[in-house]
């Protein structure tokens, strides 16, 4: 990673990241999951889903939201927030492309 000044973290290129696929970072003791829409539209958040702690990573990206893998709980990729009947969120970061890089405020993780 690359530190572009105030809390902005260069963490990759759009093209590290399969549309409608994600890809992996950690950051001290928290794995971000990085997620690619259809619509090359970027979004991070903590890959565990507030369900059972699910690798959202290994979810299926669909309609700006993640389903996690365990139990099919679809997690809106903007908010972290759960969708439906389902309660709960996973932390979210924002996210900015430069030309194709990938900047990420970390902002909210813990020190």
């Amino acid at each position: 990673m690359n530190a572009l000044g105030n809390n902005w973290v260069r963490v990759g290129t759009l093209d590290d990241i399969p549309v409608r696929g994600s890809r992996k970072l950690t950051v001290g003791e928290t794995t971000i999951a990085l997620f690619r829409t259809s619509a090359d539209q970027v979004f991070a958040l903590e890959d565990a889903c507030p369900h059972k702690k699910g690798p959202l990573s290994e979810g299926i990206v669909h309609d700006g939201c993640v389903t996690c893998p365990l139990h099919n709980w679809v997690i809106s990729l903007e908010s972290g927030q759960a969708q439906g009947a389902d309660e709960g969120a996973t932390k979210s970061f924002p996210v900015k492309l430069s030309d194709q890089d990938i900047l990420i405020d970390l902002t909210g993780l813990s020190a």
